[in-house]
């Protein structure tokens, strides 16, 4: 698992966490390369239900994903389609330590810090 140093700067700063992107997508690319060795040979399109109707009730769940962790929350009436879905997004939590890591910086490196989180705008706002 890539994990900062701190080998051109300082640990966690915006060029450490750039480095540890360009690692993250190094090691993507290695288990990329596994995975589709092992492939077996055959159809590759599963067969999906239609007419998915949850039961009556909520739920809620924790999922990772590229940028964190993903919660979900859902309640349901018992008909297809849900009467409540929330969802908290990793791009989400990342924004919410932007103003202790902006102290002391100037406007025009905000940029670079929010671009070093690798953050997606259009989760943000959910």
């Amino acid at each position: 698992m890539p994990i900062g140093d701190g080998h051109w700067g300082k640990l966690g700063d915006s060029m450490d966490r750039y480095v540890v992107r360009i690692r993250e997508m190094a090691e993507s690319s290695k288990i990329l390369r596994q995975a589709l060795q092992k492939i077996p040979s055959g159809p590759v399109l599963a067969k999906v239900a239609r007419n998915f109707k949850p039961p009556h009730g909520e739920c809620q769940i924790r999922l990772e994903s590229g940028r964190g962790d993903m919660g979900w929350y859902v309640v349901s009436d018992g008909t297809g389609y849900p009467w409540r879905v929330h969802v908290r997004t990793g791009s989400f939590a990342a924004m919410g330590i932007i103003q202790k890591l902006s102290a002391g910086l100037m406007i025009a490196d905000l940029v670079t810090l929010i671009a070093s989180l690798d953050v997606i705008a259009p989760e943000i706002d959910r």
